[in-house]
């Protein structure tokens, strides 16, 4: 079997090597998944409740130890991972509610009784990728679990480390050894697996547009079920009568927080041009506090890149682009960047792709049509923020706007009680939210005839 190089990517240096599946561990495991989903199925609503609540728990007693793995394995800021455990368990704990609630109706029609049932599906490949991959992990496989089917997870080839603890705390809370399986390996192999074998009825996939795509053709072949969630170009509008110093004061974090790798980050300021400088100015000062360091250190707000191919990618943006200004960045190994500003136009690449890192571009508008048109400038339509104190403007521009997680005077575009995706190329379906588990069921209709 081939082996995975787990590093460090604050300092480059070898973590662990991980054993790589490859096809026939892949074919193995759905194999498992497809025999254990009978008696999975089966089990009681209240007693499959109580196994999510147990594995929350066990969830919750790992907290600092999942925190650790994600700051050394993804180079998150201890802070972030924290939070990010701490996102785990709280959506266990939520989906647990599911399999006691997950009820069909009784629709009056003549001569009988018709009744719908929410059926699980059966196998479910659950693609993570790199960036988040403790969270997203969790909103792949509670609501499925939660809804009768059984995971096969695949983690990103450079994090696979927290994916792997959790399938030891689910086991440790009880969930039966093949209901829950993870599979590191490569995406073409474990991935591409997915989305060809038969047994696997859905496939859900956070990661690029890219591959996103080839995920969707794959399974329109098979009409196979997907969720899709995929890149971002989010903008953040400050409009001139906003509370422009909160704005500015906030925008750093809007975007270079988890070192901009984050398909909600606001790579896009779009600023209205009377509130232009008075924004640039505090923008720069908070540029310049971001604290960019050892992701360990409590006092840190921001850790480095994920991989030096990465780093040379995100370096690619800024190497023909007027630099605004930027912050600090530790030198030596690892692969560290700096929060940087750019002052380029509108088609820049650095504006027209997702940059996925700590870049960022400003560009002023002119008036509310302006900045709806600059917003929808992109293929994508994952998130984005509107800063106004004006609430019919605010209602305006957010209906206007394409995307499908907006926040007013705030960033905030992930809550585990609330639907998340993307329109455009950012995505199809939803994730998190009361929702989600219905994405993971079939309704069955049924017709009892009274003669």
């Amino acid at each position: 079997m081939t082996t995975l190089d787990v590093l460090d990517p604050s300092t480059g240096e070898l973590l662990r090597r991980v054993e790589a599946a490859g096809t026939d561990e892949t074919d193995a495991a759905i194999a498992r998944a497809h025999a254990a989903f009978p008696a999975w199925r089966a089990v009681a609503p209240a007693d499959r409740a109580r196994l999510l609540r147990r594995f929350a728990d066990a969830v919750d007693g790992a907290l600092e130890e999942l925190a650790a793995l994600e700051v050394a394995n993804a180079g998150h800021t201890i802070g972030n991972a924290r939070w990010e455990a701490g996102n785990v368990r709280d959506v266990l704990a939520y989906y647990s509610a599911t399999p006691e609630r997950l009820t069909g109706r009784q629709i009056p029609v003549p001569g009988g009784v018709n009744l719908t049932f929410h059926e699980p599906l059966g196998v479910v490949g659950v693609i993570v990728p790199w960036n988040f991959p403790l969270p997203i992990a969790g909103w792949g496989l509670a609501p499925a679990l939660a809804a009768g089917n059984t995971v096969v997870l695949k983690p990103a080839e450079l994090t696979p480390l927290t994916a792997l603890r959790l399938r030891e705390l689910a086991l440790e809370a009880g969930i039966p050894e093949d209901v829950l399986q993870v599979l590191p390996g490569e995406g073409p192999v474990v991935g591409e697996r997915f989305v060809t074998h038969p047994l696997v009825r859905k496939v859900v996939f956070t990661g690029s547009t890219a591959v996103g795509k080839r995920i969707m053709a794959g399974c329109a072949a098979q009409v196979k079920r997907f969720t899709l969630e995929l890149g971002g170009n989010n903008a953040n509008i400050v409009f001139a009568d906003a509370d422009v110093a909160k704005a500015a004061a906030t925008a750093p974090y809007a975007v270079f927080d988890n070192a901009g790798q984050d398909c909600c980050a606001r790579s896009r300021i779009l600023v209205e041009r009377p509130a232009y400088d008075e924004f640039m100015a505090g923008l720069e000062q908070a540029v310049r506090g971001v604290v960019v360091g050892a992701p360990g250190d409590e006092a840190t707000e921001m850790g480095p890149l994920i991989s030096a191919a990465h780093l040379a990618k995100v370096s690619s943006y800024v190497d023909d682009a007027d630099v605004a200004f930027r912050g600090s960045a530790p030198t030596g190994p690892g692969f560290w960047f700096p929060p940087t500003v750019l002052d380029v136009p509108a088609d820049h690449r650095a504006v027209t792709d997702e940059v996925f890192g700590p870049v960022v571009a400003v560009l002023p508008f002119d008036d509310e049509a302006d900045a709806v048109r600059l917003a929808n400038d992109t293929d994508y339509g994952l998130s984005g923020s509107i800063w106004t104190r004006d609430l019919g403007r605010a209602l305006r521009v957010s209906r206007a706007v394409e995307a499908g997680n907006l926040s007013v005077n705030s960033h905030s575009s992930v809550r585990y009680w609330t639907p998340f995706g993307g329109f455009k190329q950012s995505g199809f379906g939803r994730e998190l939210g009361p929702d989600a588990p219905h994405g993971f069921t079939e309704v069955k209709n049924v017709f009892l005839s009274q003669d």
